[in-house]
């Protein structure tokens, strides 16, 4: 009996709800509730609010021919509150993608961040256990290198070909006083100043300074471009989220979500294709972006799936102290013809026997250096790559379909509803539901669009920039590159391709390659001093070196070293 009584309750409240929703034009006989949602959004002071329907012969937008609950001051605090009200959906819509794109964008740089202390530790471990001696003059050189690199990489204007010659000039002095020539311990600064000029003309490392520069280039300026990629998303997204609506947006979206209220309908929702009509209209603009963001997402993969092996920054970084060893290796080999090449062009040497310095790195000893947190499985900054654009894929459409997304998820009533069309509430909408973007609003009876914007047009001219850059169309001043896999026949393309032979320092190098160690994951940077990485570099032939710098120590290390640099030149060369 009472579970019979309890549903006729239930269906009494329904049919009066019911008729409360289908007689929605009728004046309501207070304004009580319209005084409490005002009051409750904190749209502004109580007073001056009618607590009985009015004439609302001073409204401009929330017009009617019934009496109504608001005066022109309310309508001007409610279409405020409308433009905010609907500027938070769209920024909320987007604020995982935001996430998604700035985390990552941060957590790259801190990758090749890390990667250069990283290069640079393992080439100066080299200096310290193979080259003990040349260790305090290369010092500055190889820390200006490596400045270069991140500099670059990071979006200055430099040229890679200019910083890795620049290394190998200054370096070949060093080389010369203490491989080419070792009884030389000090040679005049003319001397020096001459061999540097001569360098690229003698050649005394062969075609390792082209290799390095081609590694470089090809791996360095896909990672700048990815890079500024990602920083240019954050842009594109910061841009559409602080959109600047029209005026006669403002007053769509002010009959759409705050008409009801003037009369007494606080919780009335729009119907949903009115809600699209209106929304589309004010995101006209965003709309003319989705070609150009699909295409932005599409060309981020296309550059992440071509970013591997040498072409990976991550490889050619941890490896480019085998590129000096090689070098080092081919000049102390051809060092009496280098000696009389010299000779021809600077003239013999001035001696002045002096006692080395020698190694002077990893002297501090205090600081706590990297600690670095990974999870159970490895993982690669290609690895990194590939998981981000995998989730980065799944907004391609995401400004193709934002009314879409804003209507169907906040703002309009769900289907079957009765819902607000901007005069009353009925039981749908009946008018014309135009498409997305600027052309298809000539038809929308609800916002008039006047041309487009020249904010959206600005972002747009960028990420066209951008797209070209990530498909190697854009060719900066610096230098060229293009990752796209060639064919026969030769020429420019021959010498940017993405195709790797043994010129290209693909094959093993003659001190050993380095695995991929580097956890790109959620590790914490502490005191990132480059004298305190400590790290273990993998040989071929699983052996492994120090890098902390105890190596420097014992001739026993250095024996070992440069034996397995020459077995495994040898087996390369083989």
């Amino acid at each position: 009996m009472g579970g019979k009584s309890f549903s006729l309750r239930v269906l009494s409240l329904g049919v009066l709800l019911l008729a409360g929703a289908s007689g929605g034009t009728e004046p309501p006989p207070t304004c009580e509730g319209v005084r409490k949602v005002f009051q409750l959004r904190q749209l502004g002071p109580l007073r001056g609010i009618p607590e009985s329907p009015r004439a609302g012969v001073d409204l401009q937008v929330c017009t009617s021919k019934n009496p109504t609950c608001c005066t022109k001051k309310m309508e001007e605090r409610y279409q405020t509150a409308a433009k905010q009200e609907v500027q938070q959906v769209l920024q909320t819509s987007s604020a995982t993608l935001k996430f998604l794109i700035s985390r990552n964008a941060a957590a790259f740089q801190e990758t090749f961040e890390m990667l250069l202390r990283l290069a640079e530790n393992y080439t100066s471990t080299l200096f310290c256990t193979a080259y003990r001696n040349m260790a305090a003059e290369a010092t500055a050189r190889l820390q200006e290198f490596f400045t270069d690199v991140g500099l670059f990489i990071f979006g200055t204007d430099l040229s890679t070909e200019e910083f890795v010659n620049r290394l190998f000039d200054t370096l070949f002095p060093i080389v010369y006083k203490h491989i080419i020539n070792p009884s030389l311990t000090d040679i005049s600064l003319e001397y020096t100043e001459c061999l540097q000029t001569a360098r690229r003309d003698i050649r005394p490392f062969g075609n390792i300074p082209k290799k390095a520069t081609g590694q470089m280039g090809r791996s360095l300026l896909p990672s700048r471009a990815f890079l500024q990629a990602l920083n240019l998303g954050i842009e594109v997204i910061n841009t559409t989220d602080h959109l600047r609506f029209s005026k006669d947006c403002s007053r769509a979206l002010l009959r759409m979500q705050y008409c009801p209220h003037c009369q007494g309908l606080p919780f009335s929702k729009p119907c949903m294709g009115y809600c699209l009509n209106v929304i589309r209209g004010c995101l006209a603009n965003l709309a003319e972006l989705d070609l150009h963001w699909r295409e932005y997402i599409r060309s981020l993969e296309e550059l992440s799936d071509a970013m591997s092996g040498t072409q990976d920054v991550e490889h050619v970084l941890l490896n480019f102290h085998s590129l000096l060893n090689e070098a080092f290796v081919q000049s102390r080999i051809n060092g009496a013809e280098l000696s009389e090449q010299v000779n021809k062009v600077c003239g013999p040497p001035i001696r002045k026997p002096t006692q080395s310095p020698g190694c002077t790195f990893y002297q501090n000893k205090d600081n706590q250096g990297l600690k670095m947190f990974s999870r159970d499985s490895e993982e690669t900054l290609s690895n990194r790559r590939k998981e981000f654009i995998s989730h980065l894929r799944l907004y391609k459409a995401f400004y193709g379909g934002l009314a879409d997304r804003l209507c169907g998820n906040e703002l309009a009533a769900a289907d079957g509803l009765p819902c607000w069309n901007g005069e009353d509430v009925v039981r749908s909408y009946t008018h014309r539901v135009v498409g997305s973007g600027i052309k298809a609003q000539s038809a929308n009876p609800e916002v008039k669009v006047k041309g487009t914007d020249p904010v959206i047009n600005q972002i747009i001219d960028k990420l066209k920039h951008i797209i070209q850059l990530l498909q190697g169309k854009s060719f900066p001043k610096y230098d060229k590159w293009d990752l796209r896999q060639t064919g026969s026949g030769g020429g420019a393309d021959e010498q940017i391709s993405g195709e790797c032979d043994d010129e290209d320092g693909c094959g093993g190098s003659g001190s050993g390659e380095v695995k991929k160690v580097l956890k790109v994951t959620d590790w914490m940077p502490d005191k990132t001093s480059l004298s305190d990485v400590k790290q273990i570099h993998q040989a071929n032939d699983g052996s492994s070196l120090d890098t902390t710098g105890a190596g420097c120590t014992t001739m026993a290390d250095y024996m070992t070293f440069m034996l397995i640099s020459w077995v495994t030149l040898f087996l390369s060369l083989w």
